[in-house]
This record gives structure tokens, sequence and C-alpha cells, in this order.
């Protein structure tokens, strides 16, 4: 179904199953591994449109909300999404792009592989066959006259390079990295041979995120806060939290869907000084805390006084901050 080789059985495989489930279409991306004990099969459903999520539902802070806002309307400059495999970058990347989509603005995409198809704006689709490779497409799109551009992810120098100088001729660039956090963009970008003075002029944000269990509204239940847990050098906003307890909606597991939590680093003259210092990620971190930034352990504990998820699911996802 996926149009994968079937007597393959010792390389991994990447492919994809398009069905139409209720009205909609779904696209089944497919992915195996071979293992001692034969393969190891993971599958992952994207609706390939009319889900976008629109910013305001992402869940920001009031802070994050408006740094966020501010960096995304700038006439250039990058903006990097950072979180491992899985934490939802696209997403937000989809809903950034669906806020500043209007009829006179000009997006281009470079993706591997289109997660969603969105109505308005070019979207490439990569092919290491032929040679169509992000660094190569990213040239061409200078020639475009874009507005807006995206690249699925900056994986090596001459990506890297290429965003960053269609960022300096008056192009906003949107992508992601796979970092721990938002200050471990900048040392990694350095890490690929990108001189630090490049990176501080072309750099306007970076965010991070993860994604958490959200708990089932029907079904969760009020609890005491174990104090031994709240590691915040202030005060927690309240004495009462929420935990799963699980019912028929939510199939006895006391969760139902996810929700991100989100750092947002915007960076201003002091923080492009540290980069062109090459302060690690621990300096710049500590340098944007100090002018707002909150950790994702913190906009994590905001969501668990709020109801959205549980003190087991902070913990989890977040390091110790």
């Amino acid at each position: 179904m996926a149009n994968l080789k079937i007597e393959e059985k010792r390389l991994p495989m990447d492919g994809r199953i398009g069905i139409r489930l209720g009205g909609e279409d779904i696209d089944i991306r497919v992915s195996t591994m071979p293992g001692a004990w034969g393969e190891s099969i993971s599958l992952r459903l994207l609706a390939k449109a009319g889900s976008f999520v629109k910013m305001c539902d992402l869940g920001f802070s009031e802070r994050d909300f408006a740094v966020v806002d501010k960096v995304i309307r700038r006439p250039n400059g990058i903006f990097l999404v950072t979180g491992p495999t899985g934490s939802g970058k696209s997403t937000s990347l989809y809903s950034f792009l669906h806020e500043v989509n209007t009829m006179d603005v000009r997006i281009l995409t470079a993706e591997d592989p289109i997660e969603y198809q969105m109505d308005g704006i070019i979207q490439v689709q990569m092919n290491k066959d032929i040679g169509l490779d992000f660094a190569r497409t990213l040239r061409a799109f200078l020639r475009q006259d874009p507005d807006k551009i995206m690249v699925g992810e900056i994986r090596d120098k001459e990506t890297a390079e290429i965003a960053i100088n269609a960022s300096l001729t008056g192009h906003m660039v949107f992508s992601t990295l796979h970092t721990n956090d938002a200050a471990g963009a900048f040392p990694r970008l350095t890490d690929m041979g990108v001189e630090p003075f490049l990176i501080a002029s072309a750099v306007a944000g970076v965010m991070g995120q993860r994604l958490t269990r959200r708990l089932c509204p029907k079904c969760r239940r009020a609890a005491p806060l174990d104090m031994k847990y709240y590691d915040l050098p202030y005060a927690p906003e309240s004495q009462t939290v929420y935990e799963p307890e699980g019912c028929e909606s939510c199939a006895k597991t006391g969760y139902k869907g996810r929700r991100a939590i989100f750092e947002v680093l915007e960076v201003d003259e002091e923080i492009e000084s540290a980069i062109i210092k090459r302060q690690n990620a621990t300096q710049i971190r500590d340098l944007a805390l100090s002018k707002g930034m909150k950790t994702l352990r913190e906009d994590g504990w905001h969501k668990v006084f709020t109801g959205v998820t549980s003190v087991r699911e902070i913990m989890r996802v977040t390091e110790d901050q």
C-alpha cells in the first residue's frame, strides 16, 4: 500500500499511503526499520487539508504571542522553531504562514515532505533522486521574488548560509532546527560553520517547543500540589493542580489530544552582542531570561495550574531548568 519493496527487509524505508476517511483526505506516512526480531513499522497520520491550527489557538502566553506576532510580520530576518522530531514544529510554522498569508504576500515553501496543502502559497516537494534539495531550491527561490520563505529544516552549512543571505537581502525566512532549547540554536548554527556575525544579523527570533498530552476535560480531577515537584524560584500560581482520571470519552487514559508548551527568545542588541562573542547557550539563555523569556518548564507549570496538562507530563517532556 505504501509502494515499498516488499522483498527488502534489510534497509529502513519510507513510504506513504493516501486514504479518504469520513470525506477527508488522510496521508499516512510509513517508516520501516529492520530489527533483530523483524521489522518495526511506524505510522503517522496527517490530515492533508483543512486542519490548520490558528496561531491564537496554539496556546501562547500573552508575552510569547506578542513577540511571535511581531517577528513573523517583519519584512526580513529568520525565525527558527526548535525541538525534537514530532514536537509540532511544522504545525506551528503552518499557523504562522496562515497568519501572514494575504493576497499581496508571495510565500514559497521548500518541504520534505509537504505535510499540509495550503491555498495561496507555492509549495515545493524535495526530491533527492533528481538533486532537488533544500539548498538548490532556496537558491531558486531568490529568483522568484518571494516575501516569505519557509525551509522545512536547516540541515547543513550551505542551506544555513543561503537562508541567512536571503534574510539579509529582504526576505523573511521561517525554518526549523533540532536543538534542545531556543538558546541552543545559535551554537548549533555556529557548529555548522556559519559565522557568528551573520547569525546575529539575520536571526530575529527562536522558539523552542514540546508537546504534552492534554488532560481530558470530562474526567480530570483536582488534586493538591505536591511541592516536592515544584522547582521554580517563585511562588506557585495555585495550590491546586489537575490529574488524569479516565473515562469513556478518553478511552480510560485520562488524556485527550495534545497541547504545546513554548519558550520564545527575541534577539535584541545585547543578545546579538553575545552571539558575536560566541557565548555558549547557557549564557545566552540567562540573558534572554533576564529580558522576560519564560522557559519550557515555566510555560508548562502555567498550563498545569490552568488545568491543561498534568505535573507528570511536564516532568516527562521538560528538562530541569
